[in-house]
């Protein structure tokens, strides 16, 4: 078994802090979905109909579906993150609220492989911690930085970490994968970074 860097014994340390901080912070706020989807509405302009992509929350993970409905009555096609193999970027697999979810890769759950393939142009993208500078760490696997890596070189992407207020940390540890974010939104406040 290889050994791990310094910096990826780091980031498993922030991991394991951040999935007790996270389970204290989704308990004292079961409602944060409804103030996240409100505060991105409320700050971000998004392209008139311009694909999103969000995620499916597993476990304690700041519940997503509300802002899921929302931009799917926007106008927006809303893609659900898809594993094709590991060290791969994700597709994303168009959802709509009449959806039935399949199981997926790592505890996912994921449209049905004949739901179109959606590109999306605004990702919502989740996170263990996040700083004000704009790089989060999230489950390890480095799929979220693969693919942001690949849609960027493809043309503009908005990319928006999504968390509760509690994930935030001073300094995230990062190395020249990590992909930057544009936004944090959490139920407290939407953030732009520089």
């Amino acid at each position: 078994m290889t050994a791990l860097s310094p910096l990826d014994e780091e980031k498993a340390r922030l991991r394991r802090d951040m999935l007790a901080r996270r389970k204290l912070a989704a308990a004292a706020a079961p409602e944060a979905g409804h103030a996240l989807a409100a505060n991105i509405f409320q700050a971000i302009a998004l392209p008139a109909g311009a694909p999103c992509s969000g995620f499916w929350p597993m476990g304690d993970e700041l519940d997503l579906r509300p802002l899921l409905a929302r931009l799917h009555f926007a106008g927006h096609p809303v893609g659900l993150p898809v594993v094709v193999k590991r060290g791969t970027p994700l597709l994303f697999r168009r959802w709509q609220p009449s959806d039935v979810l399949v199981p997926g890769g790592y505890g996912t759950s994921v449209p049905a492989p004949e739901q179109p393939v959606v590109e999306p142009r605004v990702l919502f993208v989740p996170l263990l911690a996040w700083d004000r500078q704009g790089y989060r760490v999230g489950y390890g696997g480095g799929f979220y930085d693969r693919t942001l890596e690949a849609l960027r070189a493809a043309g503009p992407r908005l990319a928006v970490g999504v968390a509760f207020a509690a994930q935030e940390v001073e300094s995230v540890p990062r190395d020249q994968h990590d992909q930057k974010l544009d936004w944090i939104v959490t139920e407290a406040e939407a953030i732009r970074l520089g």
